[in-house]
């Protein structure tokens, strides 16, 4: 299977969009290497701005040029762009509805090395919670292309994470994307389990080892964490009786979260949720880190057969 970190798909996109439109700038927190923003330095260095390091003044500049018809990306590490330049986010981009496209790449624990200053496990949350903001998170190289046409397409806040390992490239180019519709990976008819990003890959093998257990699991790619494909979740609860959630993310206001605010108010069922446990994750290599905080297929296996108990 082919491994490709989703910031490379980003990246080389960005770079096909330049070419038709040139009203596309980026705008870098002076990680334009690590984000694979570079790509487009290289291409059209004269719509490339290195802003170093000052996440807030790059997020307010970036709605500036908004404001004056242009379709900037500003792009940095996860951690630092939506920790540190909250408030610009929040009031020049969310609250203006500038049309400002957020790219950050080094989320999750599989950031791996550089520890937990980097790894970047709060973000979800804090995008998703902000009116205006659209919140996609890619499952591989191909969705995270996919992912940047249609932020370009559509106007208004995006935000669009992206990771630094290689992971397996699921999809195929002609699968269909759209922002908000969640894709069915795998059909099954027992429970069903919604993940995002990487987590869709761990889903599908572990779907793989509850078929050799008799257990049908249905694996739902919900790439889109805001807007949430409801209609999805809630045809999954009643076609399928129980759920688990799966992400490289903190267990609190997530994907797991967003899928319970789903169930409670629509059709309540019960779900169990895979994430990091409220805690600070280490340095070490990505699917080392995988293991370590529990996010591998043999814990969405335990997962299932938890929440299969509760199933009426």
């Amino acid at each position: 299977m082919d491994m490709k970190p989703t910031r490379d798909g980003f990246g080389e996109e960005l770079v096909a969009l330049g070419k038709k439109n040139e009203r596309i700038v980026v705008l870098s927190g002076d990680l334009e290497d690590a984000t694979r923003a570079e790509y487009f330095k290289h291409a059209f260095p004269e719509r490339f701005f290195n802003m170093g390091i000052a996440e807030q003044d790059m997020v307010g500049t970036a709605a500036g040029l908004s404001l004056l018809g242009f379709i900037p990306f500003a792009c940095s590490f996860a951690v630092f762009l939506t920790n540190r330049a909250y408030d610009m986010l929040r009031m020049d981009v969310c609250y203006n509805k500038t049309n400002v496209k957020i790219v950050c790449s080094h989320t999750g624990v599989t950031v791996g090395e550089d520890g937990a200053s980097a790894q970047c496990l709060e973000d979800l949350a804090l995008m998703r919670v902000l009116p205006n903001m659209t919140v996609i998170c890619p499952v591989d190289f191909i969705e995270a292309k996919k992912a940047t046409r249609a932020i370009v397409e559509k106007e208004g806040p995006m935000y669009l994470r992206t990771g630094r390992a290689p992971f397996p490239v699921i999809t195929q180019p002609d699968d269909p994307f759209v922002i908000g519709k969640a894709n069915l990976m795998r059909d099954g008819k027992d429970m069903t389990i919604i993940a995002c990003g990487i987590m869709v890959a761990e889903a599908l093998q572990a779907a793989q080892i509850l078929e050799k257990e008799g257990i049908s699991a249905r694996v739902v790619n919900m790439h889109t964490i805001k807007p949430m494909d409801e209609t999805a979740i809630v045809r999954a609860a009643e076609e399928t009786g129980v759920l688990v959630t799966a992400e490289e993310h903190q267990i609190h206001g997530g994907l797991g979260s967003a899928v319970a605010e789903v169930l409670a108010r629509k059709t309540p069922a019960p779900l169990e949720m895979i994430a990091v446990q409220d805690m600070f994750a280490q340095s070490g290599g990505a699917y080392e880190l995988l293991g370590a905080y529990h996010l591998k297929d043999v814990d969405i296996v335990a997962a299932v057969k938890r929440v299969l108990k509760r199933k009426k």
